[in-house]
């Protein structure tokens, strides 16, 4: 149970890496859109993320509380990565793509710091 716990957390990460890389492209090129890999990485990390949480509150040493948190977060970041891409949005309003990249990074804050 071990190696998949280890693999369904890499998928995670990777997950993670594909939204924040996509985002963090968007920006350094000037365009402000949202890409694919946004929305196959948030989708993963849902996935992951759901999974995860169902071996852990197995294993009966989840906190709930932050995996709440995390999971609204990241259903949070779907809907605001996956309208633009799925209505072919050339570009997105500024507001919403800094507030997409706060949020990305206060979910990894999430992530990291509360234990």
């Amino acid at each position: 149970m071990d190696f998949v716990h280890l693999v369904l957390r890499y998928l995670h990460l990777l997950g993670f890496a594909a939204v924040f890389g996509g985002w963090l492209v968007s920006w350094l090129s000037r365009k402000f859109n949202f890409n694919t890999a946004m929305l196959y990485g948030i989708a993963v990390q849902l996935a992951t993320g759901i999974v995860l949480y169902g071996i852990v509150a197995a294993e009966g040493d989840a906190n709930h509380a932050k995996l709440g948190v995390k999971f609204l977060l990241a259903l949070l970041l779907a809907v605001m990565i996956a309208i633009p891409v799925w209505k072919k949005r050339e570009k997105v309003a500024a507001g919403h793509f800094w507030a997409t990249g706060a949020l990305i990074a206060v979910t990894a804050g999430v992530a990291v710091f509360w234990q």
